[in-house]
């Protein structure tokens, strides 16, 4: 059973990097990173249709200890289009960060974030954080009042990348692991 941690923030304890103005939620923007001596020119674009399912699921299930069905990345990204975010390099994705937002307990509007994953060949170059701040600009936009996600414990990197943003570890899930029988986007299977 892997331990999860769940991670949160009020959305005014963000980094102020973070808040922003709706312009700044652009559906697509190319960026130039460098890291060393190579430059990488990076396009961020949101979600447009089903044949970018199968890039986003194969990296995820590279990247990601949890097993998904499609059902799970359906019920997500059909659900909430402007808050699947890709990351490309001369047109192969590699990033990604899927998310919802809806109202949590008939109180308070939560945004959720179900999934980032980037490709090891990318990292170091911010491209996870970009994603993070882009879903959580557009989840602001949309009138959030918190955002929450669950990650392992023993990932540190993820952990140091949300509490850089401005998260805090709220509550530890010992047995976060549920039997992956059905299409809900909460299931898993045990490890």
């Amino acid at each position: 059973t892997s331990t999860e941690n769940e991670v949160s923030t009020e959305l005014s304890d963000l980094s102020p990097e973070i808040q922003c103005s709706s312009s700044q939620c652009d559906e697509l923007e190319t960026v130039e990173l460098v890291r060393g001596d190579e430059t990488f020119r990076i396009t961020y674009k949101v979600y447009e249709n089903e044949l970018e399912l199968p890039s986003i699921m194969k990296l995820i299930q590279k990247d990601l200890s949890e097993p998904y069905s499609i059902y799970t990345y359906r019920y997500f990204i059909h659900n909430w289009p402007k808050l699947c975010y890709l990351a490309l390099y001369e047109n192969k994705c590699v990033g990604c960060i899927v998310c919802k937002l809806d109202i949590h307990r008939q109180m308070i509007k939560r945004g959720y974030i179900a999934m980032l994953a980037v490709d090891k060949d990318y990292r170091k170059l911010k491209i996870g954080t970009t994603l993070v701040q882009k879903a959580i600009r557009v989840m602001i936009a949309n009138q959030a009042d918190e955002v929450v996600l669950e990650t392992e414990i023993t990932n540190q990197p993820a952990l140091k990348l949300y509490e850089n943003l401005g998260f805090v570890r709220d509550k530890r899930l010992f047995h976060y692991c549920l039997l992956y029988t059905s299409p809900s986007p909460r299931d898993r299977q045990k490890s």
